[in-house]
């Protein structure tokens, strides 16, 4: 396929690298950011219009509602090269009821909408091995549905659209709550004199083993938190949990502190840390660094 991809961040660029050793052709529109791997591997057209109207496919994957905003319907935007039988899938992870709202002015164009909005960072993006939540109809999910594993390897269509990105905002609710139980484990057993690292290898042969455990326990031992998923992001994810939270008249307690602390660490400047930097504002709490002898 020809496939317009718009937004080759940490998490873009591999993903349509992906699709590129898939063997698609892959156009970008032009930015002063795109990285020179961008620039070698795929078709750089002046605009995101331009890559809608080469493109079959066109895939986006920004930070948040807005950017998707701008990237389908700003000047130069993709909705201006739309036209009948061509499939906008939106990767990012954004408010459900813009998604809505987005979708039904790009069918209105006679375009599909796919919203797909994914989980595995950074590793999981280069792995191809992401899970992909789906929202959207049968026929437009099932023509993406190829693409998709190119990208990833749990796909699932959740239901129509806005399911995809409802199903996202309850995984980073989950993700959060993991990261911080395990900062606060792992603050407590180096506070009480164990070695975290030792801590953290027993807890993986156990009931308490998580992919946040594996990945993130670790950086949080070694203090490198380079992203990943920066802090910033989850920050917006978990602002949706709780706005929608709000509207439904559902209490998001955890969900709430989890966020308190993300903007306890984005206040002292590290909002573009990786998310398991949340056990910074853990360690301030208990003025102990992980590691530190007692």
């Amino acid at each position: 396929m020809k496939i317009g991809f718009v937004g080759l961040g940490i998490m873009g660029l591999p993903m349509a690298l992906n699709l590129k050793n898939g063997g698609h052709e892959i156009y970008a529109p032009e930015r002063a950011s795109l990285k020179a791997e961008a620039r070698d591997a795929f078709t750089i057209l002046p605009t995101a219009t331009d890559v809608a109207k080469a493109a079959d496919v066109i895939i986006v994957m920004v930070p948040d509602t807005p950017d998707v905003e701008r990237a389908l319907f700003a000047e130069g935007g993709v909705a201006a090269g739309l036209s009948a039988g061509k499939l906008v899938i939106d990767m990012s992870s954004i408010s459900p009821t813009a998604t809505k709202d987005y979708a039904a002015k790009v069918e209105a164009l006679g375009a599909d909408y796919v919203d797909a909005p994914v989980s595995g960072g950074e590793v999981g993006a280069k792995a191809a091995s992401l899970t992909i939540m789906c929202g959207g109809k049968d026929a437009a999910f099932e023509r993406a549905r190829p693409l998709f594993e190119l990208m990833g390897k749990n796909i699932t269509l959740v239901g129509g659209i806005g399911a995809g990105q409802t199903c996202k905002v309850a995984n980073q609710i989950i993700v959060a709550l993991n990261i911080e139980a395990v900062a606060e484990a792992l603050v407590f057993a180096s506070k009480a004199g164990a070695d975290p690292a030792k801590v953290r290898q027993a807890l993986m042969g156990g009931f308490a083993n998580s992919r946040i455990l594996e990945v993130h326990a670790e950086r949080m031992i070694q203090h490198t938190f380079n992203p990943g998923f920066r802090i910033a992001l989850h920050q917006k994810d978990l602002n949706l949990a709780l706005s929608a939270a709000k509207e439904l008249g559902v209490a998001l307690p955890h969900t709430a502190s989890a966020q308190q602390l993300f903007t306890a660490v984005s206040a002292a400047g590290g909002s573009q840390l990786d998310h398991s930097g949340m056990v910074k504002a853990l360690e301030t709490l208990a003025a102990h660094e992980i590691g530190s002898k007692v």
